[in-house]
Order: structure tokens, then sequence, then C-alpha cells
């Protein structure tokens, strides 16, 4: 194993967000349908895996999305960092002010931007009126989440972010826990009765996604900033001054995430985790699994090398928020796959045509994405 990582830009980045994007865009398809083929104990487990929570507790499907908003964080030191060296400084924070405002600005379009791509994942453009549009959305979280981490990492030193951090989980908590909802009281954690939820019921506009809350709602957007930061801080960590080598590194970040994999479990019994309402232990343990997640594909891409198995994965990674709005509905990607392959699946055994249909579709989407790829046509916001 190297000591050092040459890459200026890491590879693993754009391959853990291609991970998580795959199980979104059609990979929880293909082992729901293996599960049903083959039911054995790991299929069986795996599409058990690729659901959400009813409401309490965790599965991997409810880390995809704050992985991903995890990723973003640590992109953030990377995306600022020309900025820092064309002006001569060290850290965001000594960026001269007129270099700050443009930041600010881009920052902003950026999250206007989501915000308005979430909506047309929504179904926006349909005019199905007001009352029947949903305003809150993934990439409307993203952006937000995002933009309020960036404020605070251009703002303050890394002191001061930390306190920020601190205070984000701590001040959700004590307000879920203490202030009392009206007819329900205080500390109430349910659809109905959660602080949360009375936020998105009384101020978000349009239609919630679960009539009486919403998982992207308003209020539970604000824990959503401590994930950004989380992705910030190992952002940060891995740009630092090169005082560690890559296994120690290593060894920090696993020791990082087990950390906090154990705060989440033990809060877990006063807080619990919910990724519908973002709680602090959620955005404690996923956080944990997230940096996991990335270690793993750190020491293989980044330290040992090991980076063409990944490159499916990486086209996904590349064109992450181009596929996701395309799957989630503005390309049918099923009807293409069904013309192209259909016939020849038809000839499959019943049981197994679902798999071959969805991996089909997979098929067509990679094919997609490689194409955009080798043009270097990427939806950049």
């Amino acid at each position: 194993m190297s000591n050092t990582v040459t890459n200026e830009r890491l590879i693993s980045l754009d391959v853990l967000r291609g991970f998580v994007m795959f199980w979104i865009m059609s990979g929880e398809h293909i082992f729901h349908a293996l599960a049903k083929a083959a039911p054995i104990p790991v299929f069986v487990w795996m599409s058990s895996q690729l659901h959400h929570t009813d409401w309490d507790g965790i599965t991997f499907y409810d880390m995809i999305f704050p992985i991903f908003l995890f990723v973003a964080g640590v992109s953030m030191p990377y995306s600022f960092e020309k900025k820092m060296n064309s002006a001569g400084v060290k850290t965001p924070m000594e960026l001269p002010s007129k270099e700050k405002q443009k930041i600010y600005l881009s920052m902003f379009k950026r999250t206007c931007i989501l915000l308005f791509l979430g909506c047309v994942v929504n179904g926006l453009l349909r005019f199905d009126g007001y009352d029947q549009t949903r305003f809150a959305s993934v990439l409307g979280r993203i952006g937000l989440a995002w933009f309020f981490a960036g404020l605070i990492y251009l703002n303050f030193d890394l002191r001061k972010q930390l306190y920020w951090f601190i205070g984000i989980l701590f001040g959700y908590y004590l307000v879920l826990k203490l202030v009392p909802v009206p007819n329900f009281g205080a500390g109430i954690l349910t659809p109905e009765g959660s602080f949360s939820s009375y936020i998105d019921q009384q101020f978000l506009p349009g239609r919630l996604h679960s009539k009486v809350y919403d998982p992207e709602g308003l209020f539970s957007t604000i824990p959503a900033i401590a994930t950004a930061l989380l992705g910030m801080f190992l952002g940060t960590f891995l740009k630092g001054k090169n005082i560690f080598s890559a296994n120690e590194k290593i060894l920090i970040m696993l020791a990082s995430a087990l950390i906090l994999i154990g705060i989440g479990a033990l809060w877990h019994y006063d807080f619990p985790i919910n990724k519908r309402l973002w709680t602090s232990s959620f955005v404690c343990f996923v956080g944990g699994f997230s940096i996991l997640f990335f270690t793993f594909f750190y020491l293989i891409i980044d330290v040992l090398g090991f980076h063409k198995w990944a490159f499916p994965l990486l086209l996904i990674g590349s064109n992450s928020i181009l596929i996701y709005m395309a799957s989630e509905g503005l390309v049918n990607f099923k009807h293409t796959a069904d013309f192209v392959f259909g016939g020849a699946i038809s000839f499959l055994p019943l049981i197994w045509q679902p798999v071959f249909a969805a991996v089909s579709v997979t098929f067509i989407q990679l094919v997609l994405l490689y194409f955009l790829y080798k043009r270097k046509w990427f939806l950049k916001i």
C-alpha cells in the first residue's frame, strides 16, 4: 500500500456516488426480482434491505440519500480549492469579500436550480394545481443542506464548524423532545405528532408526501445540514496537510466511523433512528456508515489503484443527477429495454424473466451514460 494518494481528484467520490445511485436507478429491481426467482437467504436479505422502514429503524435503502448528501459535503473543500488558490489564501475564511459574494451567488443559483429540478421530478410540469404539487424533494433538500453547510464552511474555522455540527444535532433533539405540539404535547415522535410534522403541516406549501408529514420537509432539513457538514469534515481532513500516511488516514476514518455508529446506536434508545424525521441519531449512525463506505472505495481505488472494475459506477456517479431525474420518470427506460430485449427475454423461464428485464433496464441506462461520458457531456449544477 502506498503512503500517499497522488490523485488530486478522488475517483472514489464519483464511484461512491455511483454506487448509491445504482440502487435507485434500477439496482433495487434486480434484487427484488432475484429474491423471487431464487429465494436464497442472501437475496431475500438484500431485497429486504432495499425498502424504506415504516418509521423507526434503519435499512440500507434509508442510507442512500444521506450518503449522497454526505458525498456532496466531501466534495465541498475540493470545489472551493481553486478559488482559494487563485486568491492566494489557505482557508475559505480568508477569501476577499468580493470573491465570497460571487461564491454566495453561485451557491444560491445552484440551490434554486436543484429546488426547481426537484419539483420537476415531483411532477411540477403536469400542472395539477397548487394543492396537488409537492414542493419538497430529494434534490431540494440536497440543495438547501449543501447551501447552508457551505455558508458555515466559508465563514467559520474548523473548531466553530464543529460547534455548528454539535449545536444542530442537539438543538434539533431538544426541540423535538421538549417543544409541545398542539393536541399532542412534547416529545411525540410519530408521523402525526412530531414537531417536524407539525411544521410541515403548517408551513410547507402544496401537497405533503405522506399527508401528515413530508420526509423532505422544512424542519427536518436542518439536521440534514449536519450530514453535509460531516462530509465536509472528511473532505477537509483528506485535503489537509500531509501529516498522515494513507494507512493512518484509513485507520482514523475507520475509528471515526465506529464512534459515530456507536453514538447513533446509543442515542437511538432515547431519540430513535428515523430517516423521515432525520433524527440526530440517524445523522450519526448513517454518517458512520457513510465514512465506512467511502473508506472502502478510497482504499481500493485511490490508495491501491484498482479502479477499472468500478467503471460502470463511475459512469453513474459522473452524471448522477441526470440519471436520477431520468430514472424517476423523465425517461422510460423500461419501454426501451423491452423494445430491444423483450423478445429474447420472453424465451426464458417465466420466473427469471423479471430478473433479466431489470438487468436490461440497467444495461440501457449504462449505454446512455457511457455515450454521455465519452462525449464529456455532464449535467453540472
